[in-house]
């Protein structure tokens, strides 16, 4: 996943793991609010362990600003925490993968950040497995006025629950909440049309049927821009991967517009990451005014799903070579060995407890390695090496040159 990041044209950049409580308080939203490791600093400063990277991000850059060129690209690997109820595909402590853009005012970003998370989910080996759906938060809040809904954070919260609510329970909890009878009823046929989500090819046709309702003027933007960022999924190859679900709006109180989550296509993991768009970031924490966008992919879901379809790996990669030592005496060659095939650029190692050839060759097999070399009295006499496929079990002799190279 960080090479493929690296390849997209992603910089490496390390977050810390202790923050002030403050920017997650009045930046990330209630739920979060209420999921913070908190405690109090030798200064008596209040401060959280990192329950999520984007706003250290956003106060990193600010800290950069002036000497940082825009665009900037940056991925992180970081060690995160929440405090919730443990459950499958959520945990107390998690690693999460970030990608993030700043700079980017159009969806471009959002296109770019969306065909690297493609790369990196791709070479992870979910290729095929997944999906994203995207939305827009000034859409989905004009929707909410359209239908009467009063309170913005409500609808938003109840829009985000309507997979997991009986249609019923969303039209009620809709009036509650101040729409109009023939809002709700509206809302809930153009949802219902809409289904598990509109696929590219259809997705202008939905769209054009948003045009002529009085959604407001930022609504309608938001309709641009999601067509905008379908034509720019089919440019970069990805669009099979998109689909339109306006019941995106993500919880987090800093996204400004463009949203999106991804899926296990066969709908029954929660999402695999969330991300969006967040124009207003850098500003609230004193920055210059500094679109970005980015998305952040937890290893928890991303580990089941690999899992149930068979593509994770067993453990640590496995090892190239592992040099055998017939005899005792040759050990301390076997070790020099070792060390060269490691200057070659070859994963390689050998025993370090007197090990008899059995256990020796064993262990080859047990750290899955390609190929055992073998150093015997005899072959040291020809000035040759054995090299046994421990795959196949055939051998053949190579010259000492001919075994530090690559296979």
């Amino acid at each position: 996943m960080r090479a493929a990041a690296r390849r997209c044209g992603f910089v490496e950049l390390e977050s810390p793991s202790v923050e002030s409580l403050e920017i997650y308080r009045v930046k990330s939203g209630e739920e979060l609010s209420t999921q913070l490791w908190t405690f109090r600093d030798k200064g008596g400063r209040e401060v959280a362990l990192a329950p999520e990277t984007t706003p250290s991000l956003a106060r990193l850059y600010v800290e950069r600003a002036k000497a940082e060129p825009l665009p900037s690209k940056w991925f992180t690997i970081s060690r995160l925490w929440r405090y919730e109820e443990p459950q499958a595909g959520r945990t107390r402590e998690f690693t999460q993968f970030n990608l993030d853009i700043l700079g980017v005012p159009g969806v471009e970003g959002d296109a770019e950040v969306l065909a690297a998370a493609s790369r990196v989910l791709d070479e992870a080996g979910a290729r095929g497995l997944y999906a994203f759906r995207v939305s827009d938060r000034a859409l989905a809040e004009g929707l909410g006025r359209r239908s009467g809904a009063r309170d913005t954070t409500t609808f938003f919260r109840l829009l985000d629950r309507y997979r997991k609510m009986r249609p019923k329970e969303f039209e009620e909890d809709l009036q509650a909440a101040g729409a109009r009878a023939d809002g709700v009823s509206e809302l809930t046929t153009y949802l219902a049309r809409v289904g598990a989500g509109v696929p590219a090819e259809k997705v202008d046709a939905y769209l054009a049927e948003l045009a002529p309702l009085a959604l407001g003027e930022e609504a309608q933007e938001g309709v641009a821009r999601i067509g905008e960022l379908f034509r720019l999924a089919r440019e970069l190859g990805i669009a099979d991967r998109l689909v339109f679900d306006p019941t995106v709006v993500r919880g987090l109180a800093y996204y400004t517009s463009t949203v999106f989550e991804a899926y296990d296509r066969e709908g029954d993991l929660r999402a695999l990451f969330g991300g969006g768009r967040y124009d207003h970031l850098v500003e609230l924490f004193g920055g210059p005014p500094t679109p970005a966008c980015g998305v952040a992919i937890g290893d928890q879901t991303l580990e089941i799903l690999l899992k149930r379809h068979g593509r994770w790996p067993e453990g640590e990669p496995p090892l190239d070579t592992y040099v055998v030592a017939v005899t005792p005496e040759l050990a301390g060659e076997a070790r020099i060995l070792v060390q060269k095939l490691r200057e070659a650029g070859i994963s390689a190692d050998s025993d370090l407890l007197a090990r008899s050839l059995s256990r020796q060759l064993k262990e080859a097999g047990r750290r899955r390695a390609r190929r055992a070399l073998l150093l015997g009295p005899n072959e040291k006499a020809k000035g040759v090496i054995v090299e046994r496929d421990l795959t196949t079990g055939s051998q053949r002799e190579l010259s000492p040159d001919a075994a530090l190279r690559p296979a």
